[in-house]
């Protein structure tokens, strides 16, 4: 039986991989794609949703969710995905437009419609996530697992301490890994080891698909602010690390930490403080991902993205 699953996102290019690893895999029973605020406004990452379904052809419905971060001001990734938030393709005009009812509420109906059986898969601001567990405390424990992409052990990319996501709205996430949801993160530590070298872009645009090719200007893209700020000959892919875990777990090398959220003002605001050392004496509250298969993670992207025949 499939795996029911709800994506929150905010599209960006690794956002737009992630979405199309999740619609091509049976595995998977897409209940619909949640947008929030985050690399750029919630008005951009819903069209860019939209964008993409139109380009895979699908009819996911998509819920538009939170705008800004729970206490703070909003802060923005254009210089990384561009003001569009998805530059590089050519963009079609989407037909569709996303349901009228808000994704927080799309969360919490289905999470109770289905107890025990709704995986969460947040790859952006955890916004949407909290606000459901707060306006609707029953679904706690009636999520069956939050797989997120997000945080850190060590270092982090908007700041030095601090990943872009959690860093966005470090009070949202830290609700949600308070919770006590059966947790799973994908942070830098581990993405940073999916660099979408030319050569593997290329394995995308050799597909000869519509698809192929949108995958391979996304990341073509992409690859510039990496070159520029790491030195690196292309762009990880963060996000689809979160829905790889759910299709191909013996890809991934993890192990349990206790994990919590530095949410007071200072230098190591937005940390994902990871007790790796064991040193607190806490119990673990989250899976985190240590290493991934990179070569295993292209080969399950190009297959499934080769499934689209467009």
């Amino acid at each position: 039986m499939p795996r029911k699953i709800i994506l929150d996102c905010d599209p960006g290019h690794d956002d737009a991989i992630a979405i199309m690893l999740a619609l091509a895999s049976e595995e998977l029973e897409v209940l619909g794609i949640t947008t929030v605020y985050g690399n750029v406004s919630l008005e951009r990452t819903t069209r860019n949703a939209l964008v993409v379904r139109e380009v895979l052809g699908s009819s996911v419905p998509i819920y538009a969710g939170t705008d800004r971060p729970l206490v703070r001001g909003r802060i923005s990734a254009e210089a990384v995905h561009g003001v569009s938030g998805l530059e590089g393709p050519h963009l079609p005009i989407p037909t569709g437009q996303a349901e009228p009812q808000h994704a927080v509420h799309f969360i919490i109906e289905q999470v109770l419609k289905y107890p025990g059986q709704v995986t969460l898969v947040p790859v952006g601001a955890l916004t949407n996530i909290a606000l459901a567990m707060r306006l609707e405390p029953r679904i706690i424990p009636q999520i069956q697992e939050i797989v997120l992409m997000g945080g850190s052990i060590d270092i982090g990319n908007w700041s030095p301490s601090a990943e872009f996501n959690i860093l966005c709205d470090p009070h949202a996430a830290k609700i949600v890994f308070e919770a006590g949801v059966p947790l799973v993160m994908m942070g830098l530590n581990l993405t940073h080891q999916t660099v979408a070298h030319p050569d593997r872009v290329e394995r995308f645009r050799a597909l000869g698909t519509r698809v192929g090719a949108f995958t391979a200007e996304l990341l073509e893209f992409f690859r510039e602010h990496h070159i520029q700020r790491y030195k690196w000959d292309g762009a990880p892919i963060h996000d689809a690390c979160a829905v790889a875990f759910l299709l191909r777990p013996d890809l991934f090398k993890t192990a349990l930490f206790n994990v919590e959220i530095e949410a007071n003002e200072g230098l190591a605001y937005g940390r994902t403080v990871c007790d790796y050392w064991r040193v607190t004496g806490k119990q673990p509250n989250c899976e985190v991902g240590l290493e991934i298969d990179v070569e295993g993670f292209y080969d399950l992207l190009v297959e499934r993205i080769g499934r689209y025949k467009s």
